[in-house]
């Protein structure tokens, strides 16, 4: 049997475009050693959009070929002067945030009519809007934090805002409704500070929320593998912070030693278990497949709340997807291969719905 053609997409137009290079650099080496399996095809993306075929996974480089998408019967990717063509049997998406994470990029793989890891359009774009999230997670009796949504473009009741952040009482968080590790995210503290972090995560994206803080929360996380609620949960893991006043952008990925990863959670039995039961249930009621992980916000009263799901989660072997599932037990290698089996059956599934009448 021949080795399947795998493409693993990476970098994008993304402020996460670092992480998603790193991730894709573990993904690459760890199927690249399984050579009776699987041919490695490293797509990076770059920051202006266009694709790139590598030689090795990192970023780009004088070398690296020009390939495009296309929707021809013997090719999914062609090189612009049509002197090379590609065709994969399986697309590995490793993009983190916008135009990656969003189902942007999942709504061109359904064009392309190629089995491709993660997330379907629907799930990746639900997952991605905070709000959308949130509501569907509420809905299904998972418990959320109160927020305050604003737009780009709108005006909003300054006053009015600020007395809704004095009746949840300060902290608040600012953050983009869009985008992942906590890039645009402030910690406010006054209402003098809660106008300027409004601007700040405006930069960079339409909408943003000022949702109440739980102050000194505590950051557990639970990953998932599989399909709905058939899905596999980790066990529970925390980041501990040990710099800057909350996990933001700088603590996760600037500052040498800013946190600390702590698998498993040091949480009672009992709520690690409901925690999760309802990570499963924000999992299948977003309609997610393949990969994700959930993350929570534990207060010192004991009550948590769900803060997100991120349907591309980091996948560099010192990210906390792996970590989590390898101490519950699981390969890495082999959760790898399990996403692929799963891109295969999703697909298969697919393609056996009626299109006609």
């Amino acid at each position: 049997m021949q080795p399947l053609k795998i493409a693993v997409l990476y970098g994008g137009k993304s402020t996460e475009h670092e992480v998603s290079v790193h991730s894709a650099q573990t993904v690459c080496r760890l199927l690249s050693a399984q050579k009776d399996k699987y041919t490695i095809f490293p797509i990076f993306i770059s920051r202006q959009g266009h694709w790139f075929l590598q030689t090795e996974c990192g970023e780009q480089t004088p070398q690296d070929k020009p390939l495009t998408p296309c929707l021809l019967p013997d090719c999914q990717l062609i090189s612009p002067d049509g002197s090379f063509k590609l065709k994969v049997d399986v697309f590995f998406p490793v993009l983190h945030g916008t135009n990656g994470e969003d189902g942007v990029l999942q709504g061109l793989l359904e064009s392309l009519n190629t089995p491709y890891v993660g997330c379907g359009v629907l799930a990746s774009a639900m997952g991605m809007d905070k709000e959308i999230s949130k509501l569907v997670a509420q809905q299904h009796g998972v418990a959320v934090l109160p927020y305050q949504k604003i737009r780009r473009g709108q005006a909003y009741d300054r006053p009015a805002l600020e007395a809704w952040a004095s009746q949840q009482g300060y902290p608040v968080f600012v953050k983009p409704m869009s985008l992942g590790s906590s890039v645009g995210v402030t910690k406010v503290k006054t209402a003098e500070e809660l106008h300027p972090a409004i601007e700040k995560a405006l930069a960079f994206d339409e909408c943003v929320l000022v949702e109440k803080g739980v102050d000194n929360a505590r950051e557990i996380f639970c990953a998932l593998y599989g399909q709905g609620l058939q899905a596999a949960a980790s066990s529970c893991g925390e980041l501990k912070m040990l710099a800057n006043e909350f996990f933001d952008y700088e603590a996760k990925y600037l500052v040498q030693g800013g946190c600390e990863t702590r698998v498993p959670a040091d949480i009672p039995p009992s709520m690690q278990k409901q925690m999760q039961k309802d990570a499963l249930t924000v999992f299948a009621s977003l309609r997610a497949c393949g990969l994700a992980r959930v993350d929570f916000l534990l207060g010192k009263d004991g009550k948590y709340y769900f803060s997100e799901i991120n349907t591309l989660p980091g996948m560099s072997e010192t990210s906390l997807f792996p970590q989590l599932f390898e101490s519950s037990g699981y390969k890495y290698t082999d959760i790898l291969d399990g996403l692929i089996q799963i891109a295969q059956k999703v697909h298969q599934e697919k393609s056996k719905l009626q299109l006609n009448r």
